[in-house]
């Protein structure tokens, strides 16, 4: 019996090793050729060595055993990358790292292995005679494609259809082949490469996989995606505590635009043909805010670009450490609009008859909610409003710095950043202890 097992195991052996010789009409990947055999040899093998149990072992319980082999072997041989890519996403959730590393990298290999072969399957097609006289129409070669029934070029050609507007190539064959070629690239799985990378401290690589991703963004698929990998770059650079990094790549998500040309945030347009009169919108909302006080200045104006929020508090939070008081100020009051903007829309969303009148009516109605409170907690209110007290104080606008002053001070959720408050009669310079 141990012989038979031996001698069935060296088939297996055998049939394994060979160099995946092919005939006519086989499949070219040759795990996927490899799987149903080996199977068989083994099944067999088991078969013929359980002899003195076979009076009661149910054989259709084997034989379904065998079908789940059969069947799940070629199932994770022929995943596609995409599904790899979410089975990855659950691994890093369930903080499963290592497995969600391979996933993630199986998944970039599968897409790079697809859109290469529908690369070679077209370049085998254009080296055709045939085809060759034909040029760089791609509506000629479409034509000999359907005349003489060639199926894999004919899909590699849907799949490009697929993913790139056919209008976009010019008609060019050339174009195609350039376009499958960078879609061999896999931005999606790059930005979750780095978040694997992150959060098992490896920062360098997990930048590299972030960049990896913004350079090919122009690929991705999800409406506003790039602006969370600038995010995640910018974050990387603030860990390393490389701040002129991170300061520039903080000012491309509130300066730039995004995959659409838009701008991100529509008062900090850098490349917008109104740039100076922003500007001085910018400055209008300061001096409300300096002459009529914080309730004027949030009565007036609503901004709930949350897409920017954290970029705006994160900048003010830098240039207040580095005593650059005239921008942390500047930026602080945005982060602040947004901050009171969301929650102003909460409340009218379940209180319709809501007016806003001050912030600390408005803190009351919102305090009860679950949501705000977490979204207060998520986005540092407290510090920032803190914070802008005391760059507004800096350059000299003294009155909204003891409106927010005062508010922290009687503000019994407001916890650090209102016992500092409590300490003073009003505000001052409170020199930063650290960067963001």
């Amino acid at each position: 019996m141990i012989l038979k097992f031996i001698t069935d195991q060296r088939k297996l052996q055998n049939f394994s090793s060979r160099k995946g010789a092919k005939t006519p009409g086989t499949k070219r990947d040759f795990r996927i050729e490899c799987i149903p055999s080996c199977l068989c040899v083994f099944v067999r093998g088991f078969f013929q060595n359980i002899s003195p149990c076979k009076e009661w072992i149910n054989k259709k319980i084997l034989f379904g055993f065998f079908l789940l082999l059969l069947f799940g072997g070629l199932t994770s041989a022929q995943q596609p990358w995409w599904f790899t890519l979410e089975q990855g996403k659950q691994y890093f959730r369930s903080g499963s790292y290592g497995n969600a590393l391979i996933a993630f990298e199986d998944a970039r290999r599968s897409r790079l292995d697809q859109f290469t072969r529908m690369e070679q399957d077209l370049i085998l097609l254009l080296s055709n005679p045939n085809v060759r006289p034909l040029g760089d129409s791609l509506e000629f070669v479409e034509r000999y494609i359907d005349a003489n029934k060639e199926a894999v070029p004919a899909a590699a050609l849907a799949e490009l259809y697929y993913r790139i507007p056919k209008d976009s190539l010019g008609g060019s064959v050339k174009r195609a082949l350039e376009e499958i070629d960078r879609l061999k690239s896999y931005p999606e799985a790059d930005y979750w490469l780095g978040e694997a990378y992150k959060a098992e401290g490896e920062l360098s690589m997990a930048l590299r996989q972030y960049q990896r991703a913004w350079e090919n963004r122009i690929l991705l698929e999800t409406p506003g995606f790039e602006t969370e990998i600038l995010h995640k770059i910018t974050d990387i650079h603030r860990m390393r505590r490389e701040y002129q990094e991170m300061e520039k790549q903080a000012n491309e998500i509130i300066e730039g635009n995004d995959s659409s040309g838009n701008p991100r945030d529509i008062y900090w347009a850098k490349n917008s043909s109104g740039s100076s009169s922003l500007t001085q919108v910018r400055s209008a909302m300061a001096r409300i805010l300096e002459n009529e006080g914080v309730n004027r200045f949030l009565t007036l104006y609503r901004y709930s670009n949350n897409l920017t929020e954290k970029t705006h508090r994160l900048l003010g939070f830098f240039y207040y450490a580095s005593n650059r008081y005239s921008p942390a100020a500047e930026h602080l009051m945005f982060a602040f609009l947004i901050q009171n903007t969301v929650i102003i829309d909460n409340v009218v969303r379940s209180e319709f008859d809501f007016t806003f009148t001050s912030l600390e009516d408005l803190l009351a109605s919102a305090r009860s909610r679950v949501e705000i409170n977490a979204y207060l907690e998520d986005t540092e209110y407290y510090r920032t409003i803190y914070y802008l007290a005391s760059a507004l104080y800096a350059t000299g606008k003294a009155r909204p710095a003891s409106q927010l002053w005062s508010f922290l001070a009687s503000s019994s959720a407001a916890g650090e950043w209102g016992n500092r408050a409590r300490r003073y009669p009003g505000p001052f310079i409170d020199r930063a202890i650290e960067m963001p």
